[in-house]
C-alpha cells in the first residue's frame, strides 16, 4: 500500500499579499496601474515606478494603502538601485518586484524599423528589467518574488512587431536563467504573459476588423481579455502559494497559444 501524503495543519492563501512590500514598475498606467490597485487592494505595500510623476502621484492618491513614488528611468541601473534602496530605509526591505514597464512602437517591418527604435524596446523592456531584478535581488530576502511582464507575443509573434516579440521572448530566457542563478537565496523568478486585452493599447488591432478577426480566431474562448482576468496571476506568484513555482511562464492568454 502507497503511504498517504501528508496533510499540513493549514494552506497558504492563494493570493495573498498583505502586508507584502511590493515594487512595480510602470505603474503610472495601463497594466501597471491595474496591478498597483489589485495589491493595494490586497492590502499590500506598493511602490510606484514610472517616468512620467504626474500619472504616478494620481495613481497613488487613488489607492487605500500606503505607497511611495519613485519617478525615473528603468533603464538607469542607479535608479533602480535607489529604488531598491529607498524602499528598505522606508519600510525595511522588497518582498516582490513586478519588472512591469515597456514600450511598444508603432508597427513596421524591419525596413522601416529604425536602430534607435530597435534599441530603445530592447533597452526598456529588457534590459530595463533586468536592472529592476539586480536592484531587488541585493535587497530580497528568503520568500522574494520577483516577476515579469511578458506578452504572447514572445512565443507567436505577429507582423511588423518584431523588436517587442525579441524583447518579450528574452525575457523569457532571462527569467529561466534568474532562476537558476537566484534559487539558492530563496528567491522565485516568474513571467506573467498576458494575450490580447480590451485595452487602450489594443484598440488598432480591435479597429481593424480583419486584426481583430485573426486575434479572436486564435483565441479559444474568442474574446478579448478583460482587466479582472489578469492581476490574480500577478498576485498568485508573488503569494505564498507559489513558494514552489519558479523559472515559469504563466499565459494568461484566454487560449490564444492553443488555436
Amino acid at each position: 500500500m502507497p503511504e498517504r501524503i501528508e496533510i499540513p495543519d493549514s494552506f497558504p492563501s492563494v493570493g495573498g499579499v498583505s502586508d507584502k512590500r511590493v515594487v512595480i514598475t510602470g505603474a503610472g498606467r495601463g497594466l501597471g496601474e491595474l496591478i498597483t490597485h489589485a495589491f493595494s487592494r490586497g492590502g499590500a505595500k506598493v511602490v510606484l515606478v514610472a517616468r512620467t510623476e504626474r500619472e504616478l502621484k494620481s495613481v497613488a492618491d487613488s489607492l487605500p494603502g500606503p505607497t511611495m513614488v519613485f519617478c525615473g528611468d528603468v533603464r538607469d541601473a542607479d535608479f533602480n538601485e535607489a529604488v531598491a534602496d529607498g524602499t528598505v530605509s522606508e519600510w525595511g526591505g522588497v518582498d516582490v518586484w513586478i519588472c512591469n514597464a515597456g514600450i511598444s512602437p508603432i508597427v513596421a517591418g524591419p525596413l522601416d524599423t529604425a536602430p534607435q527604435v530597435w534599441r530603445d524596446v530592447i533597452d526598456v523592456n529588457l534590459t530595463g528589467a533586468f536592472l529592476g531584478a539586480r536592484a531587488a535581488a541585493r535587497v530580497m530576502g528568503k520568500g522574494g518574488r520577483l516577476i515579469f511582464t511578458g506578452s504572447v507575443l514572445g512565443e507567436r509573434p505577429c507582423k511588423g512587431l518584431a523588436a517587442y516579440s525579441a524583447s518579450k521572448a528574452g525575457l523569457v530566457g532571462m527569467a529561466k536563467g534568474l532562476a537558476l542563478d537566484l534559487a539558492s537565496s530563496g528567491i522565485t523568478v516568474n513571467v506573467v504573459a498576458p494575450g490580447w486585452f480590451d485595452s487602450p493599447l489594443a484598440d488598432a488591432w480591435k479597429s481593424n476588423d480583419q486584426l481583430s478577426e485573426f486575434i479572436l480566431g486564435h483565441t479559444a474562448q474568442k474574446r478579448w481579455g478583460r482587466s479582472v482576468d489578469l492581476a490574480g496571476a500577478f498576485q498568485f506568484l508573488a503569494s505564498e502559494a507559489a513558494a514552489f513555482v519558479t523559472g515559469t511562464v504563466l499565459n494568461v492568454d484566454g487560449g490564444y497559444l492553443l488555436a
